[in-house]
């Protein structure tokens, strides 16, 4: 929801919250929740009571065609074509990713060392090490 502002009606507040409609009624009873009334008497809720009141953290939006949400701008650094697959090393900040794609991707982006590209990472499976991954060795 970000920086919204204005007001929605009970419905989608409770949808936006994972609540019943009735339980934002007794929340606004019990004073737990802020509510407007608009021109027909009808209880609407403010977006910032929503944002409040969220438990699970705010995504952040992809703001491109693709359904990728971790993209890491950079440079590339390497391209090792091998028949019909290559594999594109592109350094992003302190960060070096490899992807493995198409030699036709690579003649159609124009990927060499040296040229600007992102990689719009969207993984089945992400795996989280605690600690810092320097001291891995």
């Amino acid at each position: 929801m970000g920086a919204q502002t204005g007001d929605v009606a009970l419905g989608e507040a409770a949808r936006a919250l994972s609540v019943s409609v009735d339980t934002l009624r007794r929340w606004d009873r019990d004073g737990k929740l802020e509510t407007v009334r608009d021109s027909r008497g009808r209880r609407r809720v403010p977006v910032a009571e929503i944002e409040r009141l969220s438990t699970r953290p705010q995504r952040h939006e992809t703001n491109t065609e693709l359904s990728a949400r971790n993209h890491f701008p950079g440079v590339v650094r390497s391209v090792e074509v091998d028949g019909v697959m290559a594999l594109v090393e592109i350094e992003a900040g302190p960060h070096r990713i490899t992807a493995a794609i198409t030699r036709d991707a690579v003649e159609e982006l124009g990927l060499a060392a040296g040229v600007p590209a992102t990689a719009a990472v969207k993984a089945t499976s992400v795996m989280v090490r605690r600690g810092d991954a320097t001291a891995l060795g």
